[in-house]
């Protein structure tokens, strides 16, 4: 079960369901937006989304969610267009979704099946393949194991998301439960390595700064900008899975680690978000937060509250959680977009673009002034030949300028209180 993912998707026709219920009271706008994200959702799990229909739900029915008249409708397409899944932009409860399969002679996949199977098509690394077998564990522990018969229709893999049918079918609760205990342990160890590396980067000196936000915002494109990196970028949905790290060299011979994460989106599942932890405690250990926003999408208002909750459910609020920096993305498609910069590292918010590269010298000068705030502003007399201290100030800080007269070098540096001491010893 340890095996990893075959990547390459069968390509399915696909039509999406979004039953909107009366009680979610959404408006036309806010209901409009979250329809585009789930058909966004189904085309990033690389299946040929062919129809993409709604209906009012006023009651939910127990048995299929929808009315038998919409049941038997969406049978009608689905037979005319040789339709093979739907998505259904709703969570099914497993008695509902083995009824729909029957009715529609079609799989169906609800809202968190679909994003646990994007999430298993884009795990790459040992831990990444580990974490979407536990969420997909703890997804289907909940559930009637015999209720997974559509599962005969997927490729071999890992978990309920990719293995054979005839295994899952046969999984009880109880072997289930024994896997998720191995994967937890698997996992924990994970978590044990990563604080390990996490201590000896602070022995460096090495803060981390951490990129979020809302799935899509761009936060990939600025990591390859700041970083010249190559990370996987695409129109998708959850284009970015596995973490990466990598050294940013800021002026002043500052370094800092930055970490691309995976995006947010709205109600996402919480067997993600748990099963995920070991990869977000990138986030959860940051020194330093840049919430990466695409402030041309009309509902960036939302999609902001959506990261800042899921940061809260992580515990990253109050006055123990770092800083965060909002990064106003795609300011070439909304260029009254202007930055901000406050008195508190909080209160600030850069305009760019990562595209164009627009606005990247604001955001590298920020990110760098954060490093220096916690440093000293000293003045040094050295001789000429005493490279030593004049090296030392080049490693350990930055130098603001220097001038010689009469054999002697004044030095400006800008350097790490921490320093401060062994740089006057040196001076001496």
């Amino acid at each position: 079960m340890n095996q990893m993912i075959d990547t390459e998707l069968a390509t399915d026709l696909a039509m999406s369901v979004h039953p909107k219920l009366v009680e979610l009271q959404l408006s036309d706008y806010a209901w409009a937006s979250r329809k585009d994200e789930f058909d966004r959702l189904a085309e990033a799990s690389d299946c040929e989304l062919k129809h993409s229909v709604s209906f009012s739900v006023r009651k939910p029915a127990a048995s299929t969610l929808l009315g038998s008249g919409q049941v038997e409708s969406i049978a009608e397409q689905v037979e005319a267009s040789e339709i093979t899944v739907v998505f259904v932009d709703h969570q099914l409860s497993p008695v509902q979704q083995r009824n729909l399969e029957k009715a529609w002679n079609a799989k169906v996949v609800d809202r968190t099946g679909l994003i646990l199977e994007i999430f298993a098509s884009r795990a790459r690394t040992r831990e990444g393949v580990m974490q979407v077998e536990l969420a997909s564990l703890n997804y289907q522990v909940s559930r009637l194991v015999r209720s997974w018969t559509h599962l005969e229709r997927q490729r071999g893999g890992v978990g309920f998301m990719g293995g054979p049918g005839e295994r899952q079918i046969e999984l009880d609760r109880r072997m289930i439960r024994t896997r998720i205990k191995s994967v937890e342990k698997d996992l924990a160890h994970v978590r044990k390595m990563r604080a390990t590396q996490r201590a000896g980067r602070k022995r460096k000196d090495m803060p981390t700064v951490a990129l979020v936000g809302y799935t899509n915002a761009g936060k990939s494109t600025l990591f390859n900008r700041l970083t010249e990196s190559s990370v996987y970028v695409a129109d998708k949905l959850f284009a970015t899975l596995d973490p990466t790290l990598r050294k940013l060299e800021l002026a002043g011979s500052n370094t800092v680690l930055l970490s691309d994460t995976v995006g947010f989106v709205q109600n996402l599942p919480h067997e993600l978000v748990d099963a995920f932890r070991a990869t977000l405690e990138e986030v959860i250990e940051a020194d330093l937060i840049l919430h990466v926003r695409d402030i041309s999408d009309p509902e960036t208002a939302t999609q902001k509250q959506v990261v800042e909750e899921t940061l809260a459910e992580l515990g990253l609020e109050g006055d123990d959680a770092p800083p965060v920096v909002e990064v106003l993305n795609k300011v070439d498609l909304a260029p009254h977009i202007s930055s901000q910069t406050g008195e508190d590292i909080s209160d600030s918010r850069v305009a760019l673009s990562a595209l164009t590269g627009e606005g990247i010298d604001d955001l590298t000068c920020l990110l760098r002034d954060w490093m220096e705030s916690g440093m000293e502003t000293l003045t040094l007399e050295i001789e000429l030949s005493d490279g030593k201290t004049l090296a030392y100030c080049h490693q350990h800080g930055r130098v603001l300028s220097q001038d010689v007269q009469n054999d002697i070098l004044s030095v400006v540096v800008r350097i790490p209180a921490k320093y401060a001491g062994k740089l006057a010893e040196l001076s001496r």
